[in-house]
């Protein structure tokens, strides 16, 4: 492909494949066109495998890699639980520096690799942590930075995809406070330009950037598509997060987004680990959604830290179960 075509380019050609019609297009130049031509091109229907992101282990991890538990061991845990493949989060390498530029050296890069490959297990990316919504230019710029040199890790462990955040990610903050006030237009054009320039970037090293919704900048699916559409980069595309819409109705959300994934998160609820009692996630509805729109790659999974009183999770024990229930769903809807 060229280097120079755009996304909306590409997307225009492959929206000539029969999806397009699937994906509830009509006819190109039609009232529906723009809407069926964003949405990935797939072939061959859902292929489905599950991955564990290194976030169900965040104590055990630690920042830094500080904790008692290693990223080998982490894997290794993963393959006797019989995942398809690893997610292992850049928060949890020794060198990764929460405000730092820091980076893991390669020996540890290839280890973690070489460690996988004899396990049979993939790598089916990787993430780090961010904040385009700061009306700081420096920050941001900072943060641009941090992700190209993440990426060339990615690339390095051969992870696909790494995710990155619209939202502001500080529970005391929103994307309104942190911006000093600014338009939800200006906020999105400095998230999208910044955004765009790391996926510049990944395009050099074949790394896809994945756009996370986490509630706050990105509450609903339209706010997801419309970010993407500005950014508009082959390289680019939506992380979607099963438990961090903000809608009436986040299965819909998560239906509307399904089209435009280049990888998911999903949790024990649909709306927050404080609501996972009263809300746990319909896996079967899920993994229904997740067919229907043609889906081929991983479904990492994602235990989140319990909040409000509630008993702490224990991930040895809680991380195998939600990944048999995910495994029965996914059976269920074959």
């Amino acid at each position: 492909m060229n280097e120079n075509l755009s996304r909306r380019d590409f997307l225009k050609s492959a929206s000539l494949l029969p999806l397009a019609a699937a994906a509830g297009g009509t006819v190109l130049g039609g009232p529906a066109a723009q809407a069926a031509v964003a949405p990935i091109p797939r072939i061959g229907g859902a292929q489905l495998k599950v991955s564990c992101n290194a976030y169900s282990f965040a104590k055990q991890l630690g920042t830094g890699g500080k904790g008692p538990m290693r990223l080998v061991e982490f894997a290794e845990f993963c393959a006797k639980a019989n995942f398809d493949a690893i997610d292992p989060t850049g928060y949890y390498f020794p060198g990764y520096e929460k405000n730092g530029l820091g980076v893991p050296t390669d020996k540890l890069i290839y280890e973690l690799k070489r460690r996988c490959f004899d396990l049979g297990l993939g790598i089916s990316g990787t993430g780090l942590g961010n904040n385009f919504t700061t009306a700081d230019r420096a920050a941001r710029a900072h943060d641009v930075e941090r992700i190209k040199k993440w990426i060339e890790v990615a690339a390095k462990l051969g992870a696909p995809v790494i995710r990155v955040f619209a939202d502001t990610q500080m529970r005391a903050e929103n994307w309104q406070s942190v911006s000093k006030g600014a338009s939800r237009d200006d906020v999105e054009k400095w998230v999208a330009d910044d955004i765009r320039a790391c996926a510049d970037h990944g395009g050099k090293f074949g790394v896809i950037i994945g756009v996370q919704n986490h509630g706050d900048f990105i509450k609903t699916a339209d706010d997801q598509i419309a970010l993407l559409r500005r950014i508009d980069s082959p390289w680019c595309g939506a992380i979607v997060d099963t438990g961090y819409y903000r809608a009436a109705d986040n299965y819909a959300e998560i239906a509307k987004a399904a089209p435009y994934a280049v990888n998911w998160q999903v949790k024990q609820g649909t709306e927050g680990v404080e609501n996972e009692a009263s809300a746990p996630t319909d896996l079967v509805r899920l993994m229904k959604i997740v067919r229907a729109a043609g889906y081929r790659g991983y479904l990492p999974i994602e235990l989140l830290s319990s909040r409000g009183g509630t008993a702490p999770k224990d991930p040895y024990k809680a991380v195998p179960e939600f990944l048999a229930e995910v495994r029965q769903a996914i059976a269920a809807t074959a």
